[in-house]
């Protein structure tokens, strides 16, 4: 089979498996509005951010005397860090059985102890609900699995660092509020959802989640 999975394509399975068989299968996408630019324009800047930090050996304020970074420092191979990054190489793994690739980029690596612990930022319009995280939970299982099947030794938890709006403030500069979140992230796991999809690829046209709205749109 050649096709080529993300983890954020893989999240579709969760929502739908007959969209996300057909967005893989057949290259039909559920139809989408213009994505706006301001997350990616964060993205870019707070790697930017973290990057100064890592080339000075150090953490930034965000996890700077947070418990859940203790005993971590970034991850300063930066050479490697950038095409884990991109989105057109990131960390690869093909599934020698089927041929199909899984390709994951990710924002950023600590290090503990000599293992990896990927580290996720994300942006949010609104404070953080008790069970934001685990909208997130298939793609660092996902992470996990690529970074040891790439050789590297990994933690059994990855954080996530959540930014959203606090104030303006006179001079017309936004304050963000931080949060950072730790999280179970399983290579097991990510192995064990990673062939759940390889599996559902290789079968029939599957039928649409109850609730799909896309489905019903289309009509079936």
């Amino acid at each position: 089979m050649d096709f080529q999975l993300s983890p954020s394509s893989i999240n579709l399975m969760f929502e739908c498996q007959k969209c996300f068989w057909l967005q893989i299968v057949k290259k039909q996408r559920r139809p989408s509005g213009a994505f706006p630019s301001l997350p990616s324009g964060m993205d870019r800047i707070l790697k930017e951010h973290f990057d100064r930090f890592a080339t000075k050996g150090e953490l930034p304020p965000e996890l700077r005397g947070n418990g859940h970074a203790n005993g971590m420092t970034l991850f300063n191979d930066m050479s490697t860090l950038n095409a884990w990054r991109n989105n057109r190489k990131g960390i690869m793994h093909t599934d020698a059985a089927s041929g199909v690739l899984l390709r994951g980029a990710v924002d950023n690596i600590l290090t503990k102890d000599g293992k990896l612990i990927v580290l996720d930022y994300k942006t949010r319009g609104y404070p953080l609900k008790d069970d934001t995280h685990e909208h997130y939970a298939s793609q660092m299982h996902l992470y996990n699995f690529l970074l040891t099947q790439n050789g590297h030794d990994t933690e059994d938890f990855a954080l996530l660092l959540f930014y959203h709006p606090k104030t303006v403030t006179e001079a017309g500069e936004v304050l963000f509020n931080t949060d950072l979140v730790r999280m179970p992230s399983s290579a097991k796991e990510g192995e064990r959802i990673f062939r759940r999809a390889i599996s559902l690829l290789g079968s029939d046209e599957p039928g649409s989640a109850q609730d799909c709205g896309f489905c019903g749109w289309r009509g079936n």
